[in-house]
């Protein structure tokens, strides 16, 4: 141990004596000298600090220990993989939608190497990056044209500015909605440059009402999908034919903002039905925008599809530009809308859809294979049972609607009042595993909801290395 001489901070090892030490050297080799010499330099501030009143002082090889510990988190990338067993398949949170095989290997295939975003190979010369989806939207929406943002408020707010800016858009009162993030239709629109005009109340809008909105400075008719959130009871609202109907013959057009969107039938593969772009277009809707990372299965993109003139107009808009999609969006999407022209195998290959039509049946199952694993090893401190509950579909999309699911229930002993913090404590730790899991507390207990667990020998094997003890 270095012994001191006036005082303890006068003791400390000096920088260029750390940096020459055989371990500083292996240090520098795998984060570099710059990284290095920034980590001993706040070491050797947090020991100054610390030592004020102490007389030992660690070893060199100590206090390099420590700054290998605080390299090697800070290399960790902040963004990883988790096993998301929360019961909310398209969580937010988690990065809503997993994506096909097809889309990481089209997302891999650019990302490394120039590609013709901009570019026609035929011509030789300057093109435009939405030809490359574009075709395919069209083909399975029944639009004349299309055009891809980076998410669906950045569509939303694109099209109002192009078609609506300092006009006034009537909308239904009950469609008012809120997104995620405190997203609001009404700021939406304000930052747009339309002036909202709210017809009807909030449980029961009439034609007539938007008949009365209208005026020589109306824009165009807006109808927003409810997708997150539901009224019952005394409700009545006007079905997008009548109000597409209504704006033609005022010379308007009808813009639909669907929300969450989908391009399959939900009924035919056993789900509650959601309403589709093709059925908005049927039904004489001229836009409508939707979402490409929710019920669509892709990456985050927000797609606006419709008439070609409008579509055209929306292009001009510089906004466009700021709002625009990467190569590798691109090719992410152009994948994912590729497996709808193929709607036999669609729910086989589409990791959303796959696991939201995942039987009661086959998830049990999976619960009664890993629950002696967990037991085992996290049996000894709490109860591990098999126990039905109901997944959610999540990011806004029906809200009323629940899935059939199995959970590991995993309780602490106590009673149920006094468990807060016993399950805290396991909760942060399966967050520490090296594929961090994440679970629901719910009546006194963590549940783990096996729908969305496909990964069922790395869920097993990293349980049973960890070292739960050391991650505390």
């Amino acid at each position: 141990m270095t012994q001191p001489t006036s005082s303890p901070q006068a003791n400390i090892p000096s920088l260029d004596l750390l940096l020459r030490h055989p371990a500083a050297g292996a240090l520098m080799a795998q984060h570099g000298r710059t990284a290095v010499t920034r980590g001993l330099r706040l070491e050797l501030e947090t020991l100054r600090a610390a030592l004020a009143n102490e007389v030992n002082l660690p070893e060199p090889r100590e206090i390099l220990s420590s700054v290998a510990n605080r390299l090697e988190a800070q290399a960790q990338p902040g963004l990883k993989p988790v096993f998301n067993l929360t019961g909310t398949v398209l969580h937010t949170n988690l990065g809503r939608a997993p994506l096909p095989e097809e889309a990481i290997a089209a997302m891999v295939e650019v990302a490394g190497k120039p590609a013709n975003l901009e570019f026609d190979l035929e011509t030789g010369k300057r093109g435009d990056r939405d030809t490359h989806i574009e075709a395919l939207i069209c083909d399975l929406t029944g639009a004349e044209a299309a055009t891809v943002v980076n998410n669906n408020a950045a569509a939303v707010l694109l099209a109002l500015n192009s078609l609506a800016n300092r006009r006034e858009v009537p909308v239904s009162r009950g469609e008012l909605v809120e997104i995620g993030g405190s997203f609001r239709i009404p700021d939406i629109m304000k930052r747009s440059g339309a002036k909202l005009v709210e017809v009807g109340t909030t449980n029961r809008t009439h034609l007539k009402d938007f008949e009365e909105a209208i005026s020589p400075q109306t824009g165009l008719l807006m109808k927003v999908h409810t997708s997150n959130y539901s009224v019952e009871g005394f409700t009545a609202e006007v079905g997008e034919e009548a109000v597409a109907d209504l704006a033609h013959a005022n010379g308007l057009a009808l813009m639909v903002d669907l929300g969450s969107g989908t391009l399959a039938d939900f009924s035919a593969l056993g789900l509650p039905p959601e309403p589709t772009p093709a059925k908005s277009f049927a039904d004489g809707v001229d836009l409508v925008t939707f979402s490409g990372d929710k019920l669509l299965g892709g990456p985050q993109a927000g797609i606006i599809a419709g008439r070609a003139d409008l579509i055209a107009k929306i292009k001009r808009n510089p906004m466009k530009r700021a709002l625009r999609i990467d190569k590798v969006t691109i090719a992410a999407l152009g994948a994912v809308l590729r497996l709808y022209r193929d709607p036999d195998s669609l729910a086989r290959r589409l990791p959303a859809l796959r696991l939201l039509v995942r039987s009661v049946e086959e998830i049990g199952a999976v619960a009664a294979r890993i629950a002696p694993v967990v037991t085992a090893r996290l049996g000894d401190s709490l109860s591990v049972e098999i126990v039905d509950c109901a997944s959610q579909i999540g990011s806004g999309a029906l809200p009323k609607e629940s899935l059939v699911s199995k959970a590991l229930r995993l309780t602490p002993p106590g009673s149920k009042r006094k468990r807060g913090k016993a399950l805290d404590e396991l909760a942060a730790n399966l967050r520490r595993l090296p594929v961090p899991v994440v679970g629901r507390i719910h009546d006194g207990a963590l549940h783990l909801d096996l729908r969305c667990l496909e990964d069922e020998a790395g869920f097993c094997e990293q349980l049973v290395k960890f070292d739960f003890g050391a991650g505390q």
